[in-house]
């Protein structure tokens, strides 16, 4: 009896991997190389993979870190652009899934609706839906969630007064029509992020794209090739070549990050110094001085200073100004100037989420993700068998990817050799943590989602570190068996045992 509840209460598989993005894919490549033996299955609600690299689909749509950090530490990236296009972002995680023969792994068109955890069984219950509508159950041990952190059915929409008078067309970049006709047109794009500096000048065909900006972006501007990673990749073997790149890029990252938080008017005035040169008599200095320091919020890249040509050549111009209302032809600002549209473009923002918006539970309880502590960035206080990605704010995404799924590999293999089912980072209700804002930027996206965000304390253990290089070593070096991480058995496993020792 004892090996057939043993049978019944096994989960369908090891680990559940939720999207088919960076995260989801660098999580199989990790499993398939750290430990083949252990069972796992990709949900992806949409039709292929790429996660954000296949939804946005707005002109020029690129990385905004090079692809020598926002690629993976196992895969070599072999364009010759650093700073990538979405397709060939998309055929590098589609060429890493058939090479490594992740894609059978994937199941297409399958949402997460709910995941709760039985503590009796030590799995997760998980409620997915179809295309179709139908809903379907799966049972997994641990789930791993890389499914990004927006929203992807619902993108932030700043209130403008007005909206429905204008006469022309609004777009906003996350849902991108397929076949948006603005040759010849007036086109403003609103926001001045990464994705607005992306789309005006990628919009050649437009008789003239004006991004109008509430307030100025501190930018920085690179080679979209970088010179050394292409020289290295013909002189050396291709993965040292790679690794040495990384190096170089991961290194210069944070020294920047560093230097802009120790000495930002250093930073400040290299930054617009490099400005003025690329503009020449265009620079104008109201137009693109913050009023605030060089990473208080994300730097805009600017490959090849594109967005600085277009404005030379006349094809593009900024605007820094209030918006009071849109009119049946275009922009009322309120300085009282009036700004002609034919498209106006809604580059305002992402809207957060936590945990995909999946209705996560442990027993039945709803877990309020902004009342638990991160665990090495990784994983969440007193939530078992869980892990997310959430990438660094201040460099590539993909490092904090790398990190949390060689991590969680890890912990699976000392389960496996322990004979253990479950893994909770334990923090007591009495705990003196100290509360660290470690989200101390002013961009608007993460302003708008603290009170979703889980809280990270100055302990480097209970925080989303913000520091690649420290977290890259402090992760490999602290013993996984660190006594905040909890090991135990599920209690059917216990049961059983105790059946069998009787029975004996």
């Amino acid at each position: 009896m004892g090996v057939e509840q043993s049978i019944a209460t096994a989960p369908d598989i090891d680990v559940l991997i939720v999207g088919a993005g960076i995260s989801g894919i660098g999580m199989a490549a990790h499993m398939k190389m750290l430990c083949p033996d252990r069972s796992f299955t990709i949900v992806e609600r949409r039709a292929q993979i790429g996660g954000t690299w296949d939804l946005f689909r707005y002109p020029g749509v690129r990385s905004d870190s090079d692809m020598h950090t926002l690629g993976f530490i196992f895969e070599p990236w072999k364009h010759e652009k650093s700073i990538a296009d979405g397709p060939a972002i998309l055929e590098y995680l589609n060429r890493i899934a058939d090479e490594r023969d992740i894609r059978r792994h994937i199941r297409f068109d399958s949402k997460v609706l709910s995941a709760d955890f039985d503590s009796t069984a030590g799995y997760w219950v998980v409620t997915l839906q179809g295309e179709d509508g139908q809903r379907s159950r799966l049972t997994a041990r641990w789930l791993y969630l890389g499914s990004g952190y927006y929203d992807y059915d619902k993108p932030y929409e700043a209130e403008f007064k007005g909206r429905e008078n204008f006469k022309g067309e609004i777009v906003h970049p996350q849902f991108w029509p397929e076949n948006l006709d603005y040759a010849g047109k007036q086109v403003v794009v609103i926001g001045s992020g990464a994705t607005a500096v992306t789309i005006v000048p990628s919009m050649p065909e437009a008789a003239h794209v004006t991004m109008l900006q509430r307030t100025p972006t501190w930018y920085a501007i690179r080679p979209a090739k970088d010179g050394i990673a292409n020289f290295l990749r013909k002189v050396l073997p291709e993965e040292l070549a790679y690794r040495i790149t990384r190096f170089k890029n991961v290194t210069m990252q944070n020294l920047v990050f560093k230097k802009a938080r120790s000495q930002p008017q250093k930073v400040k005035d290299y930054l617009t110094n490099k400005l003025k040169e690329a503009l020449g008599d265009k620079y104008d200095a109201r137009t693109f001085t913050p009023p605030y320091d060089p990473w208080d919020q994300r730097l805009c890249l600017v490959p090849d200073g594109d967005l600085f040509e277009a404005i030379k050549a006349g094809r593009a111009s900024i605007v820094t100004d209030h918006i009071d209302r849109f009119d049946a032809t275009g922009i009322e600002l309120k300085s009282g100037k009036h700004l002609d549209a034919d498209v106006i473009i809604t580059a305002t923002g992402l809207k957060m989420v936590m945990a995909g918006n999946i209705a996560i539970s442990v027993d039945g309880v709803p877990v309020d993700f902004a009342d638990r502590y991160y665990y090495k960035g990784a994983m969440f206080s007193n939530v078992p068998n869980l892990a997310a990605v959430f990438g660094y704010l201040n460099a590539s995404w993909t490092l904090r990817a790398d990190i949390n799924a060689r991590y969680i590999c890890d912990v699976l293999n000392k389960m496996k050799a322990d004979g253990t089912q479950i893994a909770v980072p334990r923090l007591a209700p009495n705990h003196q943590l100290d509360e660290d804002d470690i989200y101390d930027f002013s961009s608007g996206y993460i302003n708008r989602a603290r009170h979703l965000l889980p809280k990270s304390a100055s302990d480097m253990r209970w925080r989303l570190n913000q520091d690649y290089v420290r977290d890259n070593k402090w992760m490999r070096d602290d013993p996984i068996d660190d006594g905040v991480l909890e090991f135990g058995k599920a209690r059917v496993a216990v049961q059983q045992e105790g059946q069998l020792e009787h029975a004996q």
